[in-house]
């Protein structure tokens, strides 16, 4: 839970007292490879912030087609909101890549300890922002940028996934072929 508190006081400082109730809204989970967090059609209880490994985020058209929305890592924060803060069905999935460990926080939760907290509804606001910026982000380079240059850009924003992650996926995530993405990881060198 250590991890946490370092994680949270990254943006807002807290007590002892503070982190004691706090940590009590969240509960670890470990979770093997190859395993869901979330699956389309469910209902969506958690929100989930990353202690180790790598996770997924994507969407399944109707015909199995793999769409990268999100990878995540240790302090990354990951779950298909539409589902959890609008109480619908999960029409994203969530699965760990390599073995892991979440902490999970119900959204009953989170609206306690924003209540409760300023200092928590500050650190909530500043990640939604940050995470919807870099949606945005994303999104543009997707509709506006080459190739290239949407590699150069996962490149430089995330150096060590390059490394960890299975070059399938990073070209899912970039929307390329693998072979597309085998060409530029080359010329990258």
């Amino acid at each position: 839970m250590e991890r946490l508190r370092k994680h949270i006081e990254e943006i807002t400082p807290l007590s002892d007292e503070e982190f004691e109730h706090i940590k009590t809204f969240f509960t670890l989970r470990k979770v093997r490879k190859h395993q869901y967090l979330i699956q389309e059609g469910d209902a969506v209880g958690y929100e989930y912030v990353v202690l180790g490994g790598i996770f997924k985020l994507f969407y399944l058209d109707g015909e199995g087609k793999e769409y990268i929305v999100q990878f995540a890592r240790v302090n990354w924060w990951m779950c298909d909101y539409n589902a959890y803060f609008f109480k619908g069905k999960a029409t994203l999935n969530a699965v760990c890549m390599e073995e892991g460990e979440v902490l999970c926080l119900t959204l009953q939760g989170r609206e306690k300890l924003s209540a409760d907290y300023h200092k928590m509804e500050h650190f909530f606001r500043v990640k939604l922002t940050n995470g919807y910026a870099a949606l945005q982000r994303r999104i543009t380079s997707l509709l506006s940028s080459t190739p290239q240059e949407r590699y150069r850009e996962f490149s430089e924003l995330y150096p060590n996934l390059i490394q960890e992650i299975p070059k399938k996926y990073i070209a899912e995530y970039l929307g390329v072929s693998r072979e597309t993405l085998s060409r530029l990881y080359s010329n990258g060198k």
